[in-house]
């Protein structure tokens, strides 16, 4: 169930504070139990098991910003990002900063408790960008660097490199690379494949699209082989293995791209083809587009290499890229080695033959589009722009193992979610870590369970077992999160450790469709869950607001008496509640509630219930006031005819001036001002039914100053000729009048 909590709901430990500001990097080791937190100008290690127990702050020196600001930047621009840390072989932690403007990289070490930073250093250049708010992405894996970052001040070219001892980098053209860097992951094929294949690194972005005339953004996803060396003649140092290919994950409007945000490898370790990518994406729009959506999409490993073995993409003379149908090259181009291009000779890129190399350096781009798992997105939410994902794999208590995403967005919000093939992706719950509205840039999963996310002010920990949050039996079941279990005897929820018996626990998961039954049976016998109910007193035809706000995005409903409430003149149905116009008859129970529909059958839980009672207003004395000052104005008009010649006001009703609605007449008063030629009219439009009592009146008294043609307009003052609707009658009434009527009418 979709529950939304607060900070002071969750048991969440924070850490922020003013010196605490411009995180740009977040690092977990776990073998020494530290949380690496890179800052501007320093990196602080935090307690793993508590991040609120500060252990160090190492600072980074300071740096000349003179020539920095000289090229335009400001002060804080200037300062030292540390954007970058990844952990080598030997322990040490690989430390890159943008030292204003002038990327530079050192090393930290942790011996005896304490972390210090060495006093050499090397430079960043190409590893991080030189500007601390640009995408970038990286990854080390057995002490090489891959990297893919803009490589200049004004960070307009973007590479995608490998350093180390055999550095290697893309080859730059447009149609290579020109976008956005997300993510890089590696995939150890070469332990699990019989054919001896290489390992694959995938490099996920967005960029402008060569083959669209218009140059749409989408998203791509980039394979290269890890044992690459490039060319011997053709393509020296650079990839020879370059492939790319649209990566699809089809929501919001049909046409229209989706731009990935993040990308999450959950692998399997028992067949590494079946490893799972799971990214995050957010529609082609601003942001702040009312219409901007978000998704999750998941991709099959073993589907993505099957893209690269299908067909390119070729400049036609035309202009277009149409699929290429002349003669491939032998081996396959972008092929990674393996034992049959060995046996050949072909042992490393060095050997590959130069029409090989010259067709992979023109036609990078796949025709085939990879498309997610199930056709279609996991999840997709309209309210909030997805972030980041990390994933866990859960083993219930029957072996069934279930995925759960983990996805922050830019609110500061994190979503629990799973997917079941049987209800599709599902929001377990939503949490609120930070306070203030804001990205969460950084979201970091510990193998003891334990989730870490930043933002760029503070850091957050968060235990992904905290069952706490569910205080009932029904909210455990319904919630069906994979993590928790109902101890009945105990009567809370406890979190669930594969290693610990849960003989006493009711889970979600349902051993057999006639167990399933008996539980929820048993713990939902009533259709709606009770809720304390409240005597409310509301007056006859007068409007009041009965307020609901669930803690869920569950579908909101009301019921009177037992029956579904539909809207109506009386009930006005709103998202956080309901406007209601009683009457005598609308006394009784009204229920909102929150329904789901689980393996079928709906489950309903009430939020709030309303006892309410109408009593008599004062809305039923009105029609005898109306009455009332209707004989008085039959008096006052007798009297304004008789006398008209001595006042200086006169009130009449006119057919139908400009201004007027059909159906309606006006009522004016008429002065003539000294010193002017022509006369001024000014009054109310009122509907037409005013003769046959308040009830049919039309609409509401309309003021409107009016000032009409002298000609059609004028008044003989001596014979009052006119035979309108009114009948000749002239009507003296105070504004004092003109403002009760408003009231009792609008």
């Amino acid at each position: 169930m979709p529950v939304g909590f607060f900070p002071s709901d969750i048991n969440l430990k924070l850490l922020k504070g003013p010196n605490f500001d411009g995180l740009s990097s977040l690092l977990v080791r776990e073998d020494i139990g530290l949380l690496f937190v890179g800052a501007r100008g320093k990196v602080i290690t935090l307690s793993l098991k508590d991040i609120t127990k500060k252990t160090s702050e190492v600072g980074t020196g300071s740096e000349d910003k003179s020539q920095c600001q000289r090229k335009g930047k400001s002060k804080e621009e200037c300062d030292n990002y540390i954007t970058m840390m990844h952990t080598l072989s030997d322990g040490r932690i690989l430390v890159c900063g943008t030292r204003a403007f002038d990327p530079t990289c050192t090393h930290l070490m942790f011996k005896g408790g304490t972390v210090t930073m060495e006093d050499t250093t090397q430079s960043g250049r190409g590893k991080i960008p030189f500007d601390p708010k640009d995408q970038f992405a990286s990854m080390m894996n057995e002490n090489m660097l891959y990297t893919a970052a803009s490589t200049n001040f004004r960070g307009l070219m973007k590479t995608f490199q490998r350093h180390g001892q055999n550095p290697i980098r893309n080859e730059e053209k447009e149609t290579w690379l020109n976008g956005e860097m997300i993510s890089i992951h590696m995939a150890e094929i070469n332990k699990i494949s019989e054919s001896g294949e290489d390992d694959n690194v995938f490099l996920f972005l967005n960029e402008n699209a060569v083959e669209e005339r218009h140059g749409l953004r989408v998203s791509r996803v980039v394979r290269v082989c890890k044992s690459d060396l490039g060319g011997l003649r053709i393509l020296q140092r650079k990839w020879t293995s370059f492939l790319k290919a649209h990566l699809d994950c089809p929501f919001g409007d049909e046409g229209s791209a989706s731009l990935v945000q993040d990308v999450f490898l959950l692998k399997d370790e028992k067949n590494l083809l079946d490893s799972v990518f799971y990214a995050t994406f957010t529609s082609n729009l601003q942001p702040s587009s009312t219409c901007s959506q978000s998704a999750v999409c998941s991709y099959k490993l073993s589907d993505i290499q099957q893209v690269f073995r299908g067909n390119f993409l070729t400049l036609s003379n035309s202009g277009c890229w149409v699929r290429h149908t002349g003669v491939v090259p032998n081996p396959y181009p972008g092929s990674c080695i393996n034992d049959e291009m060995r046996a050949s000779g072909v042992r490393t890129s060095h050997d590959l033959p130069d029409a090989t190399l010259l067709f992979v350096m023109n036609h990078p781009l796949m025709e085939q589009v990879v498309t997610p798992i199930t056709g279609k997105p996991l999840l997709v939410r309209s309210t909030a722009q997805f972030s980041r994902i990390v994933v866990d794999k859960v083993t219930s208590l029957d072996g069934e193992q279930h995925n759960v995403m983990f996805i922050s967005n830019n609110s500061g919000w994190l979503q629990k979610a799973v997917w079941s093939g049987d209800d599709g992706g599902r929001i377990i719950e939503e949490l609120q870590l930070f306070k203030n509205p804001q990205p969460i840039r950084f979201l970091q999963l510990s193998r003891r369970g334990q989730l870490y996310s930043a933002t760029r002010t503070a850091v957050a920990q968060l235990s992904v077992r905290d069952c706490s949050r569910y205080t009932s039996c029904a909210d455990c079941l319904i919630a069906r999160d994979p993590y928790c279990g109902w101890d009945h005897l105990k009567e809370f929820a406890q979190a669930l450790i594969a290693s610990i018996p849960h003989i006493k626990l009711f889970t979600h998961i349902y051993l057999s469709e006639e167990k399933s039954r008996i539980i929820l049976m048993a713990v939902l016998a009533s259709p709606t869950v009770s809720k304390q109910i409240t005597d409310i007193h509301l007056t006859a035809d007068v409007a009041q607001f009965l307020p609901c706000s669930p803690d869920t995005n569950l579908p909101m409903r009301w019921r009177f008496s037992g029956k579904i409430l539909e809207p109506g003149p009386r009930h006005i149905l709103l998202s956080q509640g309901l406007v209601l116009t009683p009457s005598f008859t609308d006394e009784g129970l009204y229920t909102c509630e929150t329904v789901e529909v689980v393996k079928g059958r709906e489950h309903k839980k009430a939020v709030n219930q309303y006892n309410v009672k109408v009593s008599e207003g004062g809305g039923s004395y009105i029609h005898i006031i109306v009455i009332s000052v209707l004989a008085v104005f039959c008096v006052l008009c007798l009297i304004v005819k008789l006398k008209r010649s001595q006042l200086r006001w006169i009130r009449h009703l006119v057919r139908m001036p400009p201004g007027c609605l059909p159906g309606e007449v006006f009522m004016s008063h008429w002065e003539e001002a000294p010193g002017k030629t022509q006369d001024t009219l000014e009054g109310l439009c009122l509907s037409a039914g005013l003769a046959a009592g308040p009830s049919s009146w039309v609409s509401p008294l309309r003021l409107l100053p009016l000032r009409p043609d002298p000609e059609k307009r004028k008044i003989d003052r001596q014979t009052d000729r006119r035979t309108d609707l009114a009948g000749n009658i002239g009507i003296n009434l105070s504004k004092q009048y003109f403002h009760h009527v408003v009231l009792f009418h609008l």
